[in-house]
């Protein structure tokens, strides 16, 4: 889908490391000048940022402390030891601080770190998904590796050196994964999309580190390339069993329940609304898109001779019938299926220069660029925003975007591009980049708190970007054509229906089909698509919920600007004041706009 999905920030919440005892400069000088029980929380929290690092190596440079760029994270029992007595010391001092006592900054940050801590805690204890989810194997192998070469944060000899360390250690690490994931643990959908996955971390050596590794000779492009070698085999080695142990035994249900599911939601969203209030407001919430769909719909297909029945109170039917008409014409205007990324660059600039123009929202300096996304993240997402980490701003950012499939069948790859139409991509180019996650990240990392850039809350950030989809449109985005604003009430339609099925699937055991026809039918989404949500729905719990329930709190909390601010409202005052508190959970960004109380 084009939401951000799992890969548009990174946490830091991993395992255990080694290094030489070197203090983490930027927390230690964002701690100074405070004094009393503020000085005593940012001395907790430097603590914490500092030891995080170690535990998750891979985390820490992707935030760009660089101390640990020779490591991986373990994930082994010794590891997950470490890593949780590490979390329950930190949190033990934590509830040693009265939240009344401390600044209002510190405590939003002190509310979002107890979080995090409950939430490892929690997962690590009794989630255990380091014994069922190899995606999280997956990703930490993968990202090791990127990091290091997907920006120039250091000179490129020194990355690669790096690149050769951490390759020596990935055969043992993928051998951790095989003795510590429990096949019989593992869902289905988990086991085949991380064969499909493993393969892919090859592509980083063959498009990122092969053309790269020219810069190194002697003994260090030979210790290179014979790390290279052993990478390349442990991967056959690893794949061999994926495919004939981990595959066949992974039976176990992907459902999380309703126990697991609150909890995990409670953490995910760090709200006050409960699942069954979620529930409640996306229900209204469909019935309220589809009308006003459905009112887009007749300007579009009015004086057309081919036109369905139009009438001022339509039945469910001629509703159902007029929408899919109008979508059809959109869907009509398709990209090449190789030519996905040309025309993303191209939407993005569109939408640049309507946000320049309107002066909606200060804009970063440097552009956003758009890639193909690497073949060992495919399959959970269609796109993603990749944002430098908080500690290296100045660097790229990327919008990813995946490419279809080489062995989908041309039917295939028209059911895609239908969704993924030209509206579709301009739609998702302001989502992911002007004025969404691009934009929305530039500004979180000018907040000084790493803490609070480090622990960024899904809800905020994807909430933002479905935001700014609206705002766009409310600013006259595309006014002209009727069917750009179908097409972008259509993806409203899909952050809105995500929440459903999260829980429907999760909570209430909707099967398959069940899914299939509801977003076939009642989100007007093409099979691929509702195809990619079931697969995605599947490998995770509670994220697709963050999309609907922070896009409304950023639509509530930008009612209360206006209504407490009146005839002084301006519209990118506050877009600029939003987000100028970095990336906390909508309600402690709305408390600090608004002065509110903290809770």
């Amino acid at each position: 889908m084009p939401q951000s999905g799992q890969n548009s920030r990174r946490t830091v919440l991993g395992t255990l490391g080694a290094s030489a005892a070197v203090p983490f400069l930027p927390s230690v000088l964002w701690a100074k000048g405070q004094t009393g029980p503020d000085a005593s929380f940012a001395k907790i929290a430097a603590d914490w940022l500092d030891q995080s690092m170690r535990l998750s190596p891979v985390s820490a440079t992707w935030t760009g402390d660089h101390r640990f760029d020779h490591l991986l994270n373990d994930y082994t029992p010794a590891g997950r030891a470490a890593s949780l007595s590490f979390a329950k010391s930190i949190l033990t001092r934590l509830n040693a601080l009265a939240p009344s006592t401390l600044s209002r900054a510190n405590q939003v940050d002190r509310a979002m770190l107890v979080n995090a801590l409950e939430s490892q805690i929690w997962t690590t204890e009794t989630l255990e998904d380091w014994a069922w989810n190899p995606l999280l194997w997956q990703d930490a192998a993968g990202s090791a590796l990127y990091t290091l070469m997907a920006r120039d944060f250091a000179p490129l000899p020194q990355r690669l050196n790096n690149v050769t360390a951490r390759l020596k250690l990935l055969p043992g690490f993928l051998a951790n994964a095989r003795e510590n994931l429990v096949p019989a643990r593992v869902p289905t959908p988990h086991a085949v999309t991380y064969s499909a996955q493993n393969q892919g971390l090859k592509s980083i050596i063959t498009d990122m580190i092969e053309p790269a590794k020219g810069a190194l000779k002697g003994a260090e492009l030979d210790a290179l390339n014979a790390a290279i070698a052993g990478f390349l085999n442990a991967i056959d080695i690893h794949q061999s069993w994926i495919d004939q142990t981990l595959v066949p035994a992974a039976k176990a249900d992907f459902r999380a329940g309703a126990a697991r599911f609150d909890k995990q939601l409670t953490y995910t969203l760090l709200s006050p609304l409960s699942r069954q209030e979620i529930r409640r407001r996306a229900e209204q919430a469909v019935r309220d898109v589809r009308a006003d769909m459905y009112a887009v719909s007749v300007k579009a297909l009015s004086g057309r001779a081919d036109a369905p029945p139009l009438p001022a109170a339509p039945t469910p039917a001629e509703q159902q019938k007029a929408i899919r008409a109008a979508l059809d014409l959109a869907a009509a205007d398709r990209p090449a299926r190789d030519k996905l990324v040309e025309v993303s660059t191209e939407a993005t600039e569109i939408a640049r220069k309507f946000v320049v123009e309107k002066d909606l929202i200060t804009l970063p300096n440097g552009p956003v660029r758009i890639i193909l996304m690497p073949e060992f993240q495919r399959g959970f997402s269609v796109a993603y925003c990749d944002s430098p980490g908080p500690l290296e701003k100045h660097l790229d950012t990327f919008y990813a975007v995946s490419p279809i499939p080489d062995d989908w069948t041309e039917e295939q790859a028209i059911s895609f591009t239908r969704e993924y139409n030209r509206r579709g991509i301009q739609d998702i180019a302001v989502h992911e980049a002007m004025p969404g996650h691009y934009v929305q990240i530039f500004h979180a990392n000018s907040y000084p708190s790493i803490l609070r850039a480090v622990l960024s809350s899904g809800s905020f950030v994807e909430g933002w970007a479905v935001y700014a989809e609206t705002v766009m449109v409310e600013e006259g985005f595309m006014a002209d054509d009727p069917l750009y604003r179908l097409t972008q009430l259509k993806v409203l339609l899909r952050t809105i229906t995500n929440a459903i099925i999260d829980q429907g699937i999760h909570v209430d055991g909707w099967s398959e089909a069940q899914v299939m026809t509801f977003l076939t039918e009642t989100a007007f989404q093409e099979e691929r698509e509702a195809a990619g949500k079931w697969r995605r729905a599947q490998l995770s719990v509670t994220q697709l919920s963050t999309y609907f329930v922070g896009f409304a709190e950023h639509m509530e909390t930008r009612a209360a600007a206006k209504a407490k601010q009146g005839a002084a409202f301006r519209l990118k005052a506050y877009h600029d004041g939003i987000l100028g508190f970095g990336s906390p959970p909508v309600r402690y960004a709305r408390a600090l706009l608004l002065d509110e109380a903290i809770g």
